[in-house]
């Protein structure tokens, strides 16, 4: 017998522990690589019905068919709206819409109202924390990630570009707790101008982090000059001289990257996502929603699923998925 709501949480596992700890029962339903459930695959697989349906974006082809019709109530948390443009229409079949990128809040309400498309930033998971004795700086300016021409090329590009301004650049991969506290400074690269986790996860690193200015938000939760540094992606010649700046004043770079650190631990950590989803569901009147949702279950697929579904049809190579998107297009 059920004594505490369930989640299936499909998808990334992101902030799971931490819905737990709030007193949710969480069911699993991680995703590594493109599948598609419908109702009963997903009850199948979580062990039985879930109270909620939470979708942790996972950039990838729709992983649910038949979603206008689930039975419990769903929620869909938007991290790469910047890359895929038909996420806003098919997010209309969810209940509930989380984006992490806030300038792109009203691309989602196309049929779901204000009170039910909230912002919800990236964080740094518990795993991003500096070492407890601090090692020797290594670099004076690092970035940490992957850099390829062929899948990053704006980044590629810019780093490309920096090196040749600022030799003292690295460009690494690695866990980045034990990358960024090695450097003097840290370099975020944002390539489609989003609010990246890279942010959250360098400060929670306890680096001294140099960001370009992307808006969603960010200087409402990082101001410049006391929480990191920010730069304009446009102007290289202006970066190299705020990097040489700053390291002719390493004390300025110590006391902002404390408090960077200090403001990812207070505001940004998987336990300050999980609340706000929970005071969102706590809010709703989740048997009303669903049942509205229900009512208008053939219009939602005609008005806004249904073209998503054909797009990825006709993109599928497997017949099977080929087929399971066309009959969710026509609403089997």
């Amino acid at each position: 017998m059920k004594t505490e709501p369930s989640i299936a949480c499909l998808g990334g596992t992101f902030f799971s522990p931490a819905l737990q700890d709030l007193g949710f029962r969480v069911l699993p339903l991680p995703l590594s690589r493109p599948e598609i459930l419908d109702w009963a695959e997903v009850c199948h697989r979580a062990g039985e019905a879930p109270d909620l349906l939470l979708y942790l974006d996972r950039s990838l082809p729709p992983p649910l068919v038949g979603l206008e019709r689930f039975p419990c109530l769903t929620a869909f948390w938007c991290i790469d709206s910047h890359i895929h443009s038909w996420y806003p229409a098919w997010a209309q079949g969810f209940d509930l819409c989380f984006a992490s990128l806030k300038d792109h809040l009203p691309r989602f309400g196309l049929r779901l109202p204000p009170e039910r498309v909230h912002w919800l930033p990236p964080f740094a998971d518990l795993g991003h924390r500096p070492p407890a004795t601090p090692p020797a700086k290594e670099w004076d300016l690092l970035f940490a990630g992957t850099v390829n021409p062929q899948t990053t090329p704006g980044r590629a590009a810019f780093l490309d570009g920096l090196a040749r301004r600022f030799p003292g650049l690295a460009v690494r991969q690695g866990r980045f707790s034990e990358l960024f506290p090695r450097a003097r400074l840290a370099l975020n690269v944002a390539e489609r101008k989003d609010l990246n986790f890279r942010v959250f996860e360098a400060l929670a690193c306890g680096a001294c982090l140099l960001t370009p200015r992307v808006g969603h938000g960010q200087d409402e939760l990082f101001r410049h000059g006391e929480h990191l540094f920010v730069y304009d992606p446009e102007d290289m010649d202006g970066l190299v001289q705020l990097v040489r700046e700053l390291l002719g004043d390493p004390e300025r770079c110590a006391a902002v990257a404390a408090a960077g650190k200090a403001a990812v631990d207070a505001a940004h950590r998987p336990v300050h996502r999980a609340r706000q989803v929970a005071r969102v569901v706590a809010g709703l009147d989740a048997r009303d929603v669903v049942e509205k949702r229900l009512e208008q279950a053939k219009e939602i697929r005609e008005t806004y699923l249904k073209l998503v579904y054909l797009h990825w049809a006709e993109a599928a190579q497997d017949p099977a998925a080929r087929a399971a998107y066309l009959a969710a297009a026509a609403g089997r």
